[in-house]
């Protein structure tokens, strides 16, 4: 069967089911994602929408009865003519910056039928910075600030921004494969973040980044009116150097910086806690009771980020749900 008559008897399928309810029963709109992960994030926006009208149902793109995964299976099933009872839900990737200079990126701002994340991916939204302090406590149980993530994500964001402008020019141009996201991404390694030095590390990451950007300004003499148009475009865009992080890829950002400084604060607060429970503790018994109390509500730092809902507050977030209530009122 070919790809164009299995989406079509797709779309038939799910608009001939709608039909069949009485005409006061909810129209159903499939809601087709990249991963497993992705779920969650889109219930929490489209649920949002849900009335005595219609629902929706968020699931992984399927084809001839197989489950499929990624950005093109989830845009690929709602191609040519679904209409409005699927939709699909996407990171943005660097598809939303580059701003058509690709196909892929064509698509995802043309389609009305796509919808994307704003920032480069979930996780990206997940490590947003002003809920990250939250997030510690709901790992630990512990309220102590001993680290300023926001703050920490804004000079990360200040340092790497030069750079980023960079990267995403050459991706806006037909010789991005000389400057790529992987490189790019080695390039702003963090490397060991002492939580009560950030400096430290931000020091060296500031000097691997300037060597950086020095060597692509030599390399491109003639690139200053462009950078500086690319800066502006983006600024149109949402970003800024101090947001930086949202926009770097989001396994990036989620692996190799915020779990690890997540990691070392949730560790000593854990520590703190701990000693806190000995100190107060008028005996043995009492202290191995508190202590195995403690340690059964803990929780898992990578779990409570993939739940953490704090995005809500972006203005990336806040982006996508006008663009679902813009297109329900459009139907």
């Amino acid at each position: 069967m070919s790809k164009r008559l299995n989406e079509n008897i797709t779309s038939r399928y799910f608009e001939a089911a709608n039909k069949l309810g009485s005409k006061k029963a909810r129209r159903k709109i499939i809601a087709y994602v990249e991963s497993y992960d992705d779920v969650f994030f889109w219930r929490t926006i489209l649920g949002n929408y849900e009335d005595d009208s219609r629902y929706f149902e968020v699931m992984l793109p399927t084809r001839m009865n197989r489950l499929e995964r990624g950005k093109k299976a989830a845009i690929a099933n709602i191609m040519d003519g679904v209409g409005h009872n699927m939709i699909a839900c996407v990171d943005a990737d660097y598809d939303y910056l580059i701003q058509g200079a690709s196909p892929a990126s064509r698509t995802l701002l043309t389609n009305s039928y796509i919808f994307h994340t704003y920032a480069y991916a979930i996780e990206n939204l997940q490590c947003y910075a002003p809920s990250l302090h939250n997030v510690a406590v709901a790992v630990v149980l512990n309220d102590h600030s001993i680290f300023d993530f926001n703050e920490f994500m804004t000079r990360y964001s200040e340092i790497i921004y030069p750079l980023f402008v960079w990267n995403i020019w050459y991706y806006r141009s037909d010789h991005y494969a000389e400057f790529t996201i992987t490189e790019f991404d080695n390039i702003i390694e963090l490397g060991d973040v002492r939580i009560d030095d950030p400096e430290y590390s931000l020091d060296k990451l500031h000097k691997k980044v300037s060597r950086a950007v020095d060597g692509f300004k030599k390399k491109n003499p003639n690139a200053r009116e462009s950078y500086l148009a690319l800066k502006d475009d983006l600024n149109r865009l949402g970003v800024d150097s101090s947001n930086t992080y949202l926009y770097i890829q989001g396994h990036h950002l989620f692996d190799h910086v915020v779990v690890p400084i997540m990691d070392k604060v949730c560790g000593r607060l854990y520590r703190e806690r701990e000693q806190e429970i000995g100190d107060q503790s008028v005996h043995n018994m009492q202290y191995q009771t508190e202590i195995s109390s403690y340690k059964n509500s803990v929780g898992d730092i990578t779990a409570m980020l993939k739940k953490n809902m704090g995005y809500a507050m972006s203005p990336q977030f806040k982006n996508i749900m006008n663009d679902v209530a813009e297109f329900l009122d459009a139907k």
